[in-house]
């Protein structure tokens, strides 16, 4: 059969690249293990990652107080009573990576579900975890998966996970979930301690471990080294409702900012303070999430099929970089390259999802410079479009010929980028390797999974009524809202839209997150004044448990800010108040004043700017929640399922009540056509969404 053709040799090589342990599938028998379960000697519980249509990753943890190495036994099933094992093998754990083990499980069948244990010398088993093999290329059934990010469970619970889990349970297994694309942001290195903290906005701080050896700046501890990083994730892993998810699906991740350093980039540390050279720290960031995720990533620094073999590196200034910013000094490319996050996931005929790495090989940040931004000050959050435009663009900009000068309302500053590179992401070689993945790709959906949103964020306050504000913003241009993505990353993002529109790519979406808020809408390199041509779908998922912008405007907009009613309407007799920041983003500030004075939102949406936004279909910068998607061979179907703010976990087995649950569907759209979005509210109410 086709996955048997994938031969022991190939798979041996694989696993040492990706530092698995080895089991092979072969005839089923009945356990002849004596497994009893005891979850309390494998407090971090059960995963799986990466599957294929021939094999997965499996993952546990069982930490030993003799510090000495360990085997444990992993046993994968056809059922869930283990009468039809189809594989063991032996699972090191050692201190050195924690008490982590991971096993490569190979020869089994595509689209299979399969049940899996682990079982130390006494007979003492972890919990039962369940994963499922992906599909054939070949394979014409419909891809199910969900996308995800931004658990900050150091505030928040994970109700959305338990929702998810209540639901699968309750579905045809034609319609249950493959496997979850988590976005990122697994953990958040910031840590308040709750002796310190009790609570931040409404929410509730909970404790998530003590950082031994750690930074501080504020209210927030971070951790320096890979001990520090470790107790984190321990910390999120004790989480009940993530632990029955991994139990339940393999997982296919990818890190953000949060799994290395807030502000940082490459192997720079920024913490809210000043930025530091952090080799080591970002080599320990790798390390920990290669022992706590199980992923096909592929750590370069060793070929033990046990330990992570980190690189010894020195945490040195970076004091040269080449012509896409990226930082030449040594240990600085040791660091960011002992862990390759960025790679391909084929999943039956529909699905080819392209991950890629938003902050190892990322250039600097073009919006930094303090006298652009001090432009608009009455205009908080918001920057010149075109200029934005310019920063971004570098030596590049207007065809290399940039301006001198940047300039708002009669202020000149001069152009600090004229001489820099354009903004990269990605940088030059995944960009690249993106590129030729997107152009190959046979499968009907070629699907960017990114950590960060790539949907402009723009209004206009030009169309203020006079007076409002002492400076009035000019009618030239609009405000951009940089989120500090692919939103405001033009001249890159560019180059991705116009290969998928000249190369006549059809099926290209993207799916992403961090933004902690919920946007639908299409994949276009430019906006009104300049051509709206979209190539794709863009959609943006929900916080599963952070707080979001909502939360932040909320508690940081005065009662007599001017522009109050940009972002929120107070309702008399409300206990809080009205979100107009989405009607903002999504039709304008004349919608907002309109809503903001009658409560009216039909009225409100009459008065929407046309060119503002023909890119959004829908925005939400209030949901938390999660998205599933459906891709056959003529639609893609997103499901935003948004919950109410996880301040505490829910008492209840469906993970509690729903805010809405709205449906996003695209037909498959021919070369030279355009896609166009159906939105469906099937339940609750998205307010000021759409």
């Amino acid at each position: 059969m086709a996955w048997m053709a994938f031969s022991r040799r190939e798979f041996l090589g694989t696993a040492v690249a990706l530092g698995a342990s080895l089991a092979w599938g072969g005839q089923a028998h009945a356990s002849r293990l004596k497994w009893k379960e005891r979850r309390d000697l494998y407090p971090e519980g059960v995963a799986s990652g990466d599957p294929d249509a021939h094999s997965v990753i499996l993952w546990t943890r069982r930490p030993f107080d003799d510090g000495k190495r360990h085997e444990l036994t992993v046993e994968i099933a056809e059922d869930e009573a283990f009468k039809h094992v189809i594989a063991h093998a032996p699972a090191p754990v050692s201190a050195a990576t924690d008490w982590t083990t991971r096993v490569l499980v190979g020869s089994l069948k595509p689209a299979q579900v399969y049940w899996y244990r682990f079982t130390d010398a006494d007979g003492n088993g972890s919990r039962i975890g369940r994963t499922i093999t992906a599909p054939l290329d070949s394979d014409t059934r419909a891809v199910n998966f969900a996308f995800v990010s931004c658990q900050d469970l150091n505030e928040g619970k994970l109700n959305a996970f338990r929702r998810m889990i209540f639901e699968d349970e309750r579905a045809a297994p034609k319609d249950q979930l493959g496997f979850i694309l988590h976005l990122g942001d697994f953990i958040y290195e910031v840590v308040q301690y709750t002796d310190e903290v009790k609570t931040r906005y409404d929410r509730i701080v909970y404790d998530v471990g003590r950082i031994p050896d750690g930074g501080k700046v504020g209210r927030f501890h971070f951790p320096l080294t890979l001990d520090g990083y470790r107790i984190i994730y321990k910390g999120y892993l004790a989480d009940p409702d993530l632990q029955d998810a991994r139990a339940r699906w393999p997982f296919v991740a990818m890190w953000d900012n949060h799994e290395f350093s807030w502000q940082g980039r490459q192997s720079i540390q920024q913490a809210g303070g000043k930025s530091r050279p952090g080799q080591s720290i970002k080599v320990a960031a790798n390390q920990a999430w290669w022992e706590y995720l199980p992923s096909r990533c592929k750590k370069v620094s060793g070929p033990s099929l046990e330990a992570f073999d980190a690189p010894v590196v020195k945490d040195v200034p970076i004091e040269t970089w080449d012509d896409n910013g990226l930082g030449t000094e040594p240990n600085n490319l040791a660091a960011i390259n002992s862990l390759i996050g960025y790679r391909a996931f084929r999943y039956g005929k529909h699905l080819d999802l392209l991950i890629t790495d938003q902050h190892s090989y990322r250039g600097p940040d073009p919006f930094d410079d303090p006298k652009v931004g001090a432009f608009g000050p009455e205009f908080p959050g918001m920057m010149p479009e075109d200029a934005v435009r310019i920063l971004d663009g570098g030596r590049a900009f207007n065809g290399g010929k940039p301006p001198d000068v940047v300039s708002f309302n009669g202020v000149q500053v001069p152009n600090p980028r004229k001489n820099a590179a354009p903004q990269t992401i990605l940088g030059a070689t995944q960009k690249a390797w993106f590129k030729e993945r997107l152009r190959a790709s046979k499968a009907t959906w070629k699907i960017w999974g990114n950590s960060e949103g790539a949907i402009d964020e723009r209004c206009d306050p030009q169309n203020l009524p006079a007076g409002m504000t002492k400076e009035a913003w000019p009618n030239t241009t609009y405000a951009a809202m940089p989120s500090g993505d692919y939103g405001s990353a033009y001249a890159e993002r560019a180059e991705i839209y116009d290969l998928v529109r000249d190369e006549k790519i059809t099926g290209f979406g993207i799916v992403s997150g961090d933004r902690h808020s919920f946007w639908a809408g299409y994949a276009s390199a430019e906006l009104p004044p300049g051509k709206f041509e979209p190539v794709g779908l863009s959609f943006v998922g929900a916080s599963l448990s952070s707080a979001g912008p909502m939360e932040g405007t909320e508690y940081g907009t005065k009662k007599d800010d001017p522009l109050r009613a940009l972002f929120l309407a107070d309702r008399p007799g409300a206990a809080k108040p009205d979100w107009t920041y989405n009607l903002l983003v999504r039709h304008g500030v004349k919608a907002c004043l309109e809503y903001a004075k009658s409560f009216d939102l039909k009225a409100a949406k009459a008065l929407s700017n046309p060119e503002l936004a023909p890119h959004l279909e829908f925005v939400d910068l209030g949901g938390h929640g999660y998205a599933t998607v459906r891709l056959t061979g003529g639609e893609m179907r997103t499901e935003f399922v948004c919950i109410p703010r996880p301040i505490a976990r829910s008492g209840t087995p469906d993970g509690g009540p729903l805010r809405y649950r709205v449906v996003h569907t695209a037909k498959l759209w021919a070369a030279g056509e355009r896609p166009k979005l159906v939105q469906q509210l099937v339940e609750g109410d998205a307010g000021t969404s759409s």
